[in-house]
């Protein structure tokens, strides 16, 4: 029995939801988001909640039934709050800066590596060493900060790298460390 699948989404005030068949519209004030949701498992609208249900007990519905619950949430979540994630690059000469709606990242390599937001991502940079980046989408926020990440991932020795603001890195010692 899925705890989370069969708990009930109250519809926030100012979100309005469209349920047209397999997809699904829900749009706010800070914007549209739409998916479509898979066969085996149905929205069913009442007042201003929303009941998700599935076809049968098999493992890969029980699955999706939680799953459709917590990405529709999320949803409505995200047309009413922004979603943000926080990078920080540590390392000499390291450095980012905003350009266009992109991104300039000075990443230690013989040329700067340069990075456009997805449509729905913006980025801001607070200083040279701290990018957030924000949008309606929480599945595309984390993929885009997942992204950025990959550029130069923080390594274990020296510590440089750009890694998520609460991320710890365990730390190695050298070939000196014995």
């Amino acid at each position: 029995m899925s705890r989370i699948g069969n708990k009930p989404i109250t519809v926030l005030d100012g979100v309005e939801v469209k349920i047209d068949g397999k997809h699904i519209t829900v749009k706010g004030p800070k914007g549209t988001l739409e998916r479509d949701i898979h066969e085996n498992i149905s929205l069913e609208m009442e007042g201003n909640e929303i009941k998700v249900t599935r076809i049968d007990d098999q493992p890969k519905n029980k699955s999706l039934h939680g799953l459709t619950r917590t990405l529709i949430t999320n949803m409505i979540t995200g047309v009413v709050h922004e979603y943000s994630k926080e990078l920080q690059i540590n390392g000499v000469g390291y450095k980012v800066a905003k350009q266009g709606n992109g991104l300039n990242l000075s990443l230690g390599f013989s040329h700067p590596v340069l990075f456009d937001a997805p449509e729905g991502i913006t980025f801001d940079v607070p200083n040279p060493n701290t990018i957030i980046v924000k949008g309606i989408d929480k599945e595309l926020v984390g993929q885009t900060a997942a992204e950025i990440r990959a550029k130069r991932p923080p390594e274990v020795y020296g510590g440089k790298g750009i890694k998520y603001a609460d991320e710890v890195i365990r730390r190695k010692e050298g070939k000196t460390g014995k």
